[in-house]
């Protein structure tokens, strides 16, 4: 027994000491390596657990909301008009009460959040408002407000990729791991949430950038998709959400109409998004109570819901979550001014629910208002029988220009409403929105790919880029002193202000043009001073910055103080620029010599 194990173990060495083994083994290891140096196997575990969590929560959300309360919130509304403004006020008002004190942030949640979160924060969602949040969206939701339940679906499975992050660190995961699963939550929370599990990669994919999609998350994201999918279907079904008949085939004047749908579409979306964005600076900068900004919200959006009651009597209403208004809108002949007007009040409504601060997104309000004006152009502009096909492709067209998801926009119109026959009219009109709209977009934190190459410099601080030598004014100048005392030689557009030795804001050029030359002997320039000029410290980190300059209350500098209030230089978008631009030319080292320099702007 002991010779015979012996010559097997001489056997096993020779074979292990074979000189074609020993030649070809670390080539095998190599390609081996090489094939799965991303590490793709460790998703096959984690993602099935994000998509089977999500989609539990986000079955749990759907059950109450669509199933239990708004049922009942819309049947009271429709027999009884004059409970809405006032069932939106106490909603409102109540979901305002929320956020402001069980979140650090009101105005921080949704997709606005995750978008942030994966960009500036490496994903890391702070999970410690989580249940706050859930709750503040069902009561926007389910009592009224203009929005559906993408807004808590992409938030909820986000935050849950994000926290599981932290539980499964045993799997050997980076923290770049993190923003991989808080992108496949959100996908996974948009599968479910629309039965479309296409729907929720793309969307998801698309959603951090205007022109580009975050590739490294595809596998993830599909996985956890289609399991969120399978979760919420064996609960609730997995047919189609807005199921409508799409057998009509399409002609070559169907694509020209599809064309000029797609170009008002996005000339309306463009519109609408700037006008957004504007309400809801204009809100986030209030000093209301965030309640009380939420109960005008809830008033406003409560009017537009009566005014169309008022006008056209029936069962469609510019309120709630509005997945029954698809069919209404497809299978019930409306005319064209009541499709027009639907469409307009729920744009306005939308924006009244979302930009005082309401918790979810545009989504479906963008999707509904597409299907709206897309049946009203079929019926009154192309005089075309095919009205389905016009309201896919006026669906698609408005999400793709409303949050520059082209993509996302058809394949969610394929899945959602089973219109596979309307893809190529989709492309068209989505393709031409999205193009007419530009880069306005219904979320202010979406970025432009070649945008994020300053990533680069995100273990940079200001005080490492910042000018020091700063060309200032002093606050009681006239505009008349102010111009005179200008040399020819400064090309500059925005000046630090100081009241004797204090520092007050910033005054910019611009403004000096607006005043009437005739006033420039009695104007002061504290007159015209900015003085919500952002102030950070000398060790704030450059990407904070940039973000600064960028938001939506734009700057054109960075006031860089000492902790006394003492201006030590300041900080523009191109020496953020020229900071990049040194750092690709050569290694910058990690303390960067500063040098003085004359303030200069783009």
């Amino acid at each position: 027994m002991d010779r015979t194990q012996t010559i097997k173990t001489r056997r096993e060495n020779w074979v292990l000491r074979h000189p074609l083994l020993r030649k070809y083994m670390p080539l095998v290891h190599e390609d081996l390596t090489a094939t799965y140096s991303r590490d793709l196997h460790k998703w096959l575990i984690i993602a099935p657990i994000i998509g089977v969590t999500t989609g539990l929560a986000i079955t749990s959300i759907a059950i109450v909301v669509l199933g239990k309360v708004w049922p009942v919130v819309l049947g009271y509304y429709l027999r009884h008009h004059w409970a809405i403004v006032p069932g939106l006020v106490a909603a409102f008002a109540i979901t305002g009460l929320i956020m402001q004190f069980l979140t650090p942030d009101p105005d921080e949640h949704s997709t606005e959040e995750v978008i942030r979160s994966y960009h500036e924060h490496q994903g890391d969602i702070n999970m410690r408002p989580f249940l706050p949040k859930l709750l503040a969206a069902i009561t926007t939701v389910a009592f009224g407000g203009s929005t559906a339940l993408e807004g808590p679906s992409i938030y909820g499975g986000a935050a849950i990729g994000s926290w599981l992050w932290a539980k499964l660190r045993w799997l050997r995961l980076d923290a770049r791991d993190r923003r991989i699963m808080l992108i496949c939550g959100a996908a996974a929370g948009m599968s479910a949430v629309f039965r479309a599990p296409l729907t929720g990669i793309v969307f998801a994919l698309e959603m951090p950038y205007k022109d580009d999609l975050a590739h490294e998350a595809l596998v993830p994201s599909l996985i956890a998709s289609v399991v969120s999918y399978i979760t919420l279907s064996s609960f609730l079904g997995g047919a189609p959400l807005f199921d409508f008949a799409s057998s009509t085939s399409f002609t070559g004047k169907d694509l020209v109409g599809s064309a000029l749908l797609g170009l008002l579409i996005g000339l309306i979306a463009m519109a609408f998004v700037i006008t957004f964005r504007r309400m809801r600076v204009f809100f986030v900068k209030s000093s209301l109570p965030h309640w009380v900004k939420m109960a005008i919200g809830g008033f406003l959006t409560g009017l537009c819901g009566l005014i169309f009651l008022y006008f056209f009597h029936g069962t469609l209403v510019p309120l709630g979550p509005n997945y029954e208004a698809v069919g209404m809108i497809l299978g019930i002949h409306h005319s064209t001014l009541e499709l027009v007007m639907f469409g307009v009040l729920k744009l306005a409504a939308s924006a009244f629910t979302l930009g005082v601060g309401g918790v979810s997104a545009l989504f479906v309000p963008l999707f509904l208002t597409g299907g709206s004006f897309g049946v009203a152009f079929a019926q009154s502009v192309v005089h075309s029988p095919a009205v389905e096909l016009y309201a896919a492709v006026g669906m698609a067209a408005f999400i793709a220009a409303g949050y520059k998801t082209p993509l996302a926009a058809v394949v969610f119109v394929a899945e959602a409403t089973g219109g596979h026959a309307f893809i190529i009219p989709a492309l068209i009109g989505s393709a031409v929105a999205y193009a007419v709209s530009g880069d306005a977009s219904a979320s202010g934190d979406q970025r432009l790919h070649e945008g994020v190459r300053v990533q680069e410099l995100r273990h940079v601080v200001v005080g490492s880029v910042m000018q020091q030598k700063v060309i200032s004014v002093q606050a009681a100048l006239t505009l008349r002193e102010f111009t005179e005392l200008l040399s020819p030689h400064y090309h500059h557009s925005t000046f630090p202000v100081f009241e004797d030795d204090e520092l007050l804001g910033a005054v910019d050029v611009w403004s000096v043009a607006k005043v009437p030359t005739q006033r420039w002997e009695t104007t002061r320039v504290r007159e015209l001073t900015n003085r919500h000029v952002s102030r950070v410290p000398s060790d704030c980190d450059v990407m904070e910055g940039l973000r600064l300059l960028l938001s939506e209350h734009r700057q054109h500098m960075l006031l860089i103080t000492s902790p006394a209030g003492k201006l030590e230089g300041i900080v523009t978008k191109t020496d953020i620029l020229q900071a990049l631009n040194t750092r690709r030319d050569a290694p910058m080292p990690a303390s960067l010599e500063v040098v003085s320099k004359e303030h200069s702007l783009v």
